[in-house]
């Protein structure tokens, strides 16, 4: 068998191979033999018809069909013997098939690039520091008795306190004529929503059951923006009566296992303060691998990136109860639209991967004995368990090689703090 192999990219190569027809007797040997226990021929029982005829009377078709097994075998075969490893899905192109003569075709597969590794030590990235605030605090236990709120009809809307509006919503053209088709029923307006647009709320703030409010706003999406025009019909609103934060609030929203407000509010804060603390923690490893990442120049396989997108596919299906995508979900656009995000993800595993045999990190026995250890009892199964599934597990493995490389990076880099007063939402 005769290969040659061309490198048409970083990532991409092209295999051809030729294979002489004294090559291709064996099997197509096998070929026969396999197809011979289904024929059947007028004065033959089935299975009983002699090679010779078969060959003479299938033959030809015979040896097409096997051409993919053959051309499969033999790309398989030279990767072994060349320890190359192929990624993704090879492409089998330019077939030609001289029955009696040769079999010529052609492969094209895509391979990971060869990562040359440039800055990853000394890098300078920022770690963002938030000190929380009372205010904080108070917004989240505010959020709480939102959550446990109760509602009271009312027909009006008063200056006074939270209010939530159900109204018919109907789309107007520019002469304020109804849109057909265009009726949103029952949608529900909550006028202490900050993303509510400013327009709806001014309109609704004197809002009385039974009245209509016309109203014009803008909505942003991405780099656009779109006008809207719309009636708003009033069929119900209701007051919200926010519980009050004392011992009894906790008690329920806690099932008990907190019985004063004090201890509550201290709870809180620490859960918020282990919140940034894990939130300023990210800041440093998204900066340092985004530093990374910009530093180096590398090819990334289409492969590499499809694969990526695929998992983001499958965590939508994994969403939904039926483990399939939402009805009317564009698949299409979902994958353009996080491509970039994915192509950046796929160059960053290439770069850590390198970084990893660069720098010989690596997983010991020891290491998952003593996670299985302390995870054991958190998990509520035995360590024996538990160690046995780590061992057998490449995500386990991962997850602390990512740990190492991490704490490698960080100790290396040049750290400062920034104080943030006003995170983002």
């Amino acid at each position: 068998m005769d290969v040659t192999i061309n490198n048409l990219s970083d990532v991409q190569c092209e295999a051809e191979f030729v294979l002489t027809d004294a090559e291709l007797q064996p099997h197509f040997e096998q070929a026969y033999k396999k197809f011979a226990p289904k024929v059947e021929i007028k004065g033959f029982r089935k299975g009983k018809v002699p090679l010779p005829m078969i060959k003479k009377i299938y033959g030809e078709a015979i040896e097409h069909d096997a051409l993919d097994d053959i051309a499969n075998e033999s790309f398989r075969s030279t990767m072994t013997e060349r320890n190359i490893e192929p990624i993704g899905r090879p492409t089998m192109t330019d077939i030609d098939f001289k029955r009696g003569e040769q079999f010529r075709f052609k492969v094209t597969y895509e391979i990971k690039p060869s990562v040359v590794l440039t800055k990853y030590k000394g890098i300078t990235v920022e770690k963002p520091i938030h000190h929380v605030t009372e205010v904080e605090v108070n917004a989240e236990i505010e959020r709480l008795q939102r959550a446990n709120s109760t509602m009271l009809p009312v027909t009006l809307v008063r200056d006074e306190g939270d209010h939530q509006i159900t109204a018919d919503v109907q789309e107007l053209d520019e002469t304020g004529t109804p849109l057909i088709g265009k009726k949103t029923k029952d949608a529900r307006f909550y006028l202490a929503d900050e993303t509510l647009a400013p327009e709806i709320r001014d309109a609704l703030k004197k809002a009385e059951v039974g009245a209509e409010y016309k109203v014009r706003f803008e909505s942003q999406h991405g780099d656009h923006s779109h006008k809207h025009h719309v009636a708003l019909a009033v069929k119900k609103i209701e007051k919200v009566e926010l519980p009050d934060f004392d011992d009894a609030f906790v008690k329920k929203v806690t099932d008990e296992k907190v019985t004063t407000k004090e201890e509550f509010l201290q709870n809180m804060r620490k859960d918020l303060e282990a919140y940034w603390a894990d939130q300023s923690e990210r800041g440093v490893t998204d900066g340092l691998i985004r530093e990374i990442v910009q530093a180096h120049d590398v090819t990334v396989p289409e492969s590499l990136v499809n694969a990526y997108l695929d998992t983001y596919v499958e965590d939508v299906k994994g969403r939904s109860r039926d483990k399939s995508l939402p009805k009317g979900f564009d698949e299409k656009k979902f994958r353009d639209e996080n491509r970039g995000y994915a192509a950046y993800q796929a160059k960053w595993g290439l770069i850590r991967e390198r970084i990893i045999a660069e720098e010989h990190l690596s997983v010991a026995d020891e290491e998952l004995e003593k996670l299985a250890d302390s995870e054991a009892p958190l998990i509520g199964v035995s360590k024996e368990q538990l160690l046995q599934y780590y061992k057998g597990s490449g995500s386990t493995t991962e997850r602390l090689l990512t740990t190492k490389l991490m704490t490698l990076l960080k100790t290396n880099a040049h750290i400062t703090e920034k104080v943030i007063d006003e995170p983002a939402h």
